[in-house]
């Protein structure tokens, strides 16, 4: 077959490539990470002390916000949806950067305040997904990824620190797709700041973090008529009409920015810690140098953190028979459409925290109160502001021989606009033995008050809910796996009063009984043979079938791959990915408010996704070559077009479609 011979083709010109740039990273040695020691304030003043002395060599580890689990690198290749931003989880509008949903049920874990757009969160730069790293060495990471219809995803990653005490880290990104239908443009950037200080003697230190994020992307509400997929004359999909923008306008660039009609929501976020703890100091003088240790037993935390969010919604050249036709457009049409919500939010934290064993960072007593305040402006609506109170407390032990582990959380909202809001989390970890068996059980409760824009305060032309009732969530969760063998598996019961959806696009509602969910999932490997590795991986959701919530009752992803280490240093895996879901009735989305609504009249019948791959490591050279699609070569009966899956009703997906990815780190 052409299509064969193409990617031998491919895969030979690429190995030759990166074999000629192993023979010219001869000298060079593999990144190493940290190992031992979890003790946040001993520990970390001998992992930069105690480095290989090669001149190649580098030792790197790094914190997530908010944690104290020291992280290496991953330096795995077998799966490439750890370094794309879309996880096989969820699913978007057909092409990347445009607004995203989820196959499993994913609710809203947070109390407090809420702006109520969340399709294009994924795209993010997070406070929770920020590392502070401790280096050896500058490293630097580059990443280019280019995919079908001129699709490009570059990324830069930078890290140093300044002698021990001061690092500094910078990681940017931007992903610009022009689409494989009309008026589907979309693009994002981030930018992410972080440095992290820490005095000499280790009693204070210091986090900085700007986050910069910023999604733009084309809503073309659909194709007009879906049904022609399949008798295309050049079978281009982008000879067919969409619902929303200007046709005649429409082009193909991978350079342009530009979105006439569609959706641009921006998230800047600052953040400033600081600490300063009490406790014992010690040192260590060996060959002439001294490393001060220090063991905190109590410590002052404050955090101040200011966020600024803007949701846009424009539409330069509206037809008002499309917008009347499609969407039953409520508001009259005279002149360019703009909805505009922007949202200020500063909040102050103070909290102390306990250490009970000077050497063990992992067992601690947190107890704060913070103050948050929100302040919204928007173009057709007054200003609206809000003020809150909160305490939370926090309580963590994992013991020193990494047996039990025991994290507790809370959260209450005192006083203010969200009074009564809360958040109860806890889990217990045991490892069972040395294999590396454990168990853990999980419990979450949140209970929030309703989105903003559920309210009807925001621009948006949404109908809010005509009363306030407080959604509540409450999870348990019982998993089990293997931390060395790495399979896992998981039930997952929730319960769910006043559960918040959309029943159309334009209007919020609370379903008013109870809804049971049940989620089992298991994750293994298969070892074949020597080489050839099975991955399965399955998800069984159950829930009310009368409940507004739709989900897959099977969503899967296999993979056969033909893996190891070759020719020394050729780290290779390749092979077939499928990706499966069960029928179910999937959302349809509203561009004029951005939300995924519930629908009763539409089933989307998939069938499975087979991927073609070829990922390879050559020392720092990491590079994925994909195929996506491959099903779409075989005919079928679907009545929706036989070339393509469906995301949501008028909503195709893609063709054939190639990626290829280089990930290249360097050290200083």
């Amino acid at each position: 077959m052409p299509l064969k011979r193409f990617i031998i083709f491919v895969c030979f010109i690429l190995m030759n490539v990166f074999a000629f740039a192993q023979m010219r990273a001869g000298a060079l040695n593999r990144m190493s990470g940290l190992g031992g020691r979890t003790n946040k304030t001993a520990g970390a003043g001998d992992s930069l002390q105690k480095r290989d002395q090669n001149a190649d060599s580098i030792t790197i580890f790094y914190k997530l916000y908010n944690s104290n689990e020291i992280k290496q690198n991953d330096s795995s290749i077998n799966d490439f949806y750890k370094r794309f931003p879309i996880h096989y989880t969820l699913y978007n509008l057909g092409n990347t950067g445009t607004a995203v949903n989820s196959y499993i049920l994913s609710p809203l874990w947070k109390a407090g305040f809420d702006a109520g757009f969340h399709q294009y969160e994924i795209y993010n730069y997070t406070l929770a997904g920020t590392p502070f790293y401790q280096t050896t060495r500058p490293f630097t990471e580059l990443t280019y990824l280019l995919g079908g219809k001129g699709e490009q995803l570059v990324e830069l990653k930078h890290t140093q620190n300044k002698k021990q005490q001061l690092n500094f880290s910078f990681d940017y990104r931007f992903s610009n797709a022009p689409g494989n239908v009309k008026n589907q443009q979309a693009n994002f950037s981030n930018m992410r700041i972080t440095a992290h200080f820490q005095s000499k003697r280790k009693r204070y230190e210091s986090f900085w973090v700007m986050l910069n994020n910023k999604t733009a992307s084309s809503e073309n509400g659909g194709l007009v008529n879906a049904a022609r997929l399949d008798s295309l004359a050049l079978n281009n999909p982008y000879e067919l009409e969409t619902r929303l923008g200007v046709s005649s306008a429409s082009f193909r660039n991978p350079f342009n920015t530009n979105i006439a009609t569609g959706s641009i929501f921006k998230d800047n976020t600052f953040l400033w810690k600081q600490t300063y703890d009490v406790g014992q100091k010690d040192s260590v003088v060996k060959d002439t140098i001294t490393t001060y240790l220090f063991y905190p037993r109590l410590r002052f935390q404050n955090e101040i953190k200011y966020q600024q969010l803007e949701y846009l919604f424009q539409d330069a050249e509206p037809t008002v028979e499309n917008y009347t036709t499609y969407f039953n457009y409520p508001n009259a049409i005279d002149g360019p459409i703009k909805f505009r919500d922007r949202w200020n939010i500063f909040s102050n934290e103070f909290s102390l925290i306990s250490y009970p064993q000077k050497n063990n960072s992992n067992q601690f007593l947190q107890v704060g109160a913070g103050l948050s305040n929100q302040s919204g402006s928007f173009i057709q609506r007054k200003d609206w502001s809000a003020q809150d109170s909160y305490g939370f407390g926090a309580y963590k032990n994992k013991t020193k021989n990494q047996v039990w582990d025991i994290d507790i959380y809370g959260q209450l909202f005192l006083v203010g606009f969200h009074a009564g809001d809360y958040i109860a989390k806890a889990s217990l970890t045991s490892l069972l033995n040395k294999k590396g068996n454990y168990v853990q059980l999980t419990f979450n409760n949140v209970n929030r008050t309703p989105s903003r824009n559920a309210m009807g305060i925001t621009d948006f032309p949404i109908v809010g809910l005509s009363g306030i009732k407080k959604e509540n969530h409450i999870q348990f969760i019982a998993s089990t796996g293997n931390l060395k063998k790495a399979w896992k598996g998981s039930v997952t019961y929730q319960l769910i009063n006043n559960y918040q959806y959309y029943s159309t696009g334009y209007n919020a509602a609370i379903y008013q009984g109870t809804i049971h969910y049940i989620n089992a999932q298991i994750a293994n490997q298969f070892k074949l043979s020597k080489h050839w590795n099975w991955y399965n991986e399955v998800h069984l959701q159950l829930v009310d079938a009368t409940s507004p919530i739709r989900v897959p009752t099977v969503l899967t992803r296999q993979r056969i791959a033909f893996e190891g280490v070759f020719y020394k240093n050729l780290n290779m895996s390749t092979g077939l990915e499928f990706i499966y879901h069960t029928a179910f009735k999937a959302g349809d989305y509203m561009p004029m408010t951005g939300q995924f609504y519930v629908q009763n009249d539409f089933m989307l019948r998939n069938r499975p996704m087979v991927n073609a791959f070829y990922h390879m490591m050559i020392k720092r050279l990491k590079a994925y070559i994909r195929v996506e699609n491959l099903h779409t070569l075989l005919p079928t009966s679907n009545t929706l077009g036989n070339h393509y899956n469906f995301s949501a009703r008028n909503y195709p997906g893609t063709g054939i479609w190639v990626r290829v990815g280089v990930w290249w780190h360097f050290i200083n």
